[in-house]
């Protein structure tokens, strides 16, 4: 059992600190702005309690599960004799861990929301995920080969900036938006612990240097998903009108 909760003070002083400031500023603009009702802030904070607790229990239970799982996961394909297996698995595990990850829930309810429902949210997180799962799959094609990020990252940025010309103002800023929420605890915990465990299998093949860079990869596909989609409803919405 004590295993268990090992390194959860570490986790609970971690978000302790990130919360500080927000319940600061609240009980800030409470005092000098909002006045609300003592029951009404009470309730608040109350929300903000469950909110911390919630993102401790989260963030330990990745770092129990995920993290471990992930990279004993990568070991295990890495030393198989068809590694290209890993291709396809990682396209799948990173299409789950974007599914499943809180931050893009978030994102996705909000954007339906201020959208009046225009944006739905079913159809946003399906491309999310699926920008998540190319950038994993291209990761490990990254640790296959060993070519430079630069040929991805460039060219993903140079289209990114072509297709941001084709889009709305509101799909521009929800696609780099969605970029940073994709590269949330689950994703990151998850998925880069399984491609820096299928490196170190692989003979040759430097961890530090496959995992440099990844998580800006991983920002890039979710914001060429999301500029595609944002082009799919310009081009019905243009046909639409005609």
């Amino acid at each position: 059992m004590s295993m268990f909760f090992k390194g959860i003070d570490i986790v609970l002083r971690d978000v302790a600190i990130a919360f500080a400031p927000m319940i600061a500023i609240f009980i800030f603009f409470q005092l000098f702005f909002i006045h609300w009702t003592m029951k009404r802030f009470v309730f608040v904070l109350r929300g903000m309690l469950l909110a911390y607790l919630g993102l401790v229990l989260f963030l330990h239970g990745v770092h129990l599960g995920f993290e471990p799982m992930g990279r004993l996961m990568g070991i295990g394909i890495g030393t198989l004799s068809y590694r290209w297996i890993m291709v396809p698995l990682a396209f799948v595990f990173g299409f789950l861990a974007c599914f499943a990850e809180p931050a893009v829930r978030v994102l996705i309810y909000e954007v339906e929301r201020v959208t009046s429902g225009y944006i739905n949210k079913s159809i946003m997180l399906i491309f999310l995920s699926i920008g998540v799962a190319v950038s994993v799959s291209l990761a490990v094609v990254r640790v296959l080969f060993g070519f430079s990020l630069l040929y991805i990252l460039i060219p993903g940025y140079i289209l990114a900036f072509i297709l941001s010309r084709k889009a709305s103002k509101t799909f521009i800023a929800i696609a780099f938006d969605s970029g940073g929420v994709a590269t949330g605890p689950m994703v990151v915990a998850f998925v880069l612990s399984m491609v820096l465990g299928f490196s170190s299998a692989i003979e040759g093949s430097n961890p530090f240097l496959d995992g440099f860079g990844m998580i800006a990869l991983v920002a890039l596909t979710p914001i060429l998903s999301i500029l595609i989609l944002g082009s799919i409803y310009e081009h019905k919405g243009k046909n639409a009108n005609e």
